[in-house]
């Protein structure tokens, strides 16, 4: 019999759970990275495709220092009315309803785009990475930052369990894999490849990637499906609440230029 109640399996809030991510050690670390490979400057006008709830907004309207342009575009109204809230006092910050698939924007009209974990929640990545080439001025750098959920581990001695749980999540995932492939799309898409990174977003702290991977949701959403053994999955669980934790998967960070 299923012990594990509905609401453990239940979706968190969509801003609170983006806002969590950002805050964790590995958000601050790989949003800084790509920052840097981003190399917005004054001047430039920047796009953020998928920008949230305006997570990175204001880190890119302090690098183009008041005299360039930050353009934020979702396609999710609540999230776009959280991000006009929190840079309604920054001058120089737009934020658009549209698709990543169909940018509301004209040709070469940036100097500088990023996407930060939305491709693997897309239709098309391809054609989106295709619209960030089309939007770009000559010279134009594209960032991205995807995860590769078939990389997924928890450590535990029951090995099989935790291998169910990485197939289940990442089964989640529209685009589970799509961290491997920017560079191919972005090629695809008439970009020239600058850089590839690749590192481990690395948990030793069992809430904090809870937080993230859901540990506790997705095993719960695992048992519903018939996956997962109910008694087993609390005595997984257990373990990685008690015992020393570590999980991890890879993270691609690539930058194609026009």
């Amino acid at each position: 019999m299923n012990s594990f109640s509905p609401a453990a399996a239940a979706a968190p809030d969509r801003i609170q759970y983006l806002d969590a991510v950002a805050r964790t050690p590995v958000g601050l670390d790989y949003k800084q990275r790509l920052l840097d490979l981003l190399r917005p400057q004054a001047g430039h006008t920047v796009l953020d495709i998928g920008c949230g709830p305006g997570t990175d907004l204001p880190r890119l309207a302090d690098a183009v220092a008041g005299t360039g342009a930050v353009i934020g575009v979702d396609d999710d109204p609540d999230m776009l009315a959280e991000a006009r809230r929190r840079l309604a006092h920054r001058p120089g910050v737009e934020v658009r309803l549209g698709d990543a698939h169909e940018l509301p924007l004209a040709d070469a009209s940036v100097d500088r785009a990023k996407v930060d974990r939305v491709l693997q929640h897309l239709a098309d990545p391809g054609r989106a990475v295709a619209e960030a080439r089309r939007v770009l001025r000559r010279g134009g750098v594209f960032a991205m930052a995807e995860p590769d959920w078939d990389t997924l581990t928890v450590a535990d001695e029951d090995v099989e369990t935790s291998r169910c749980f990485a197939r289940f999540t990442a089964g989640r995932v529209r685009n589970a894999t799509v961290g491997r492939r920017l560079v191919s799309l972005a090629a695809r898409a008439g970009f020239g490849i600058v850089s590839v990174e690749a590192t481990v977003a690395l948990y030793r702290d069992f809430p904090a990637a809870d937080q993230v991977l859901g540990l506790r949701r997705n095993t719960a959403r695992a048992v519903r499906a018939g996956v997962m053994a109910d008694e087993v999955a609390r005595q997984w669980l257990a373990r990685l609440e008690t015992e020393p934790f570590l999980a991890g998967f890879t993270f691609y960070l690539v930058t194609a230029e026009v």
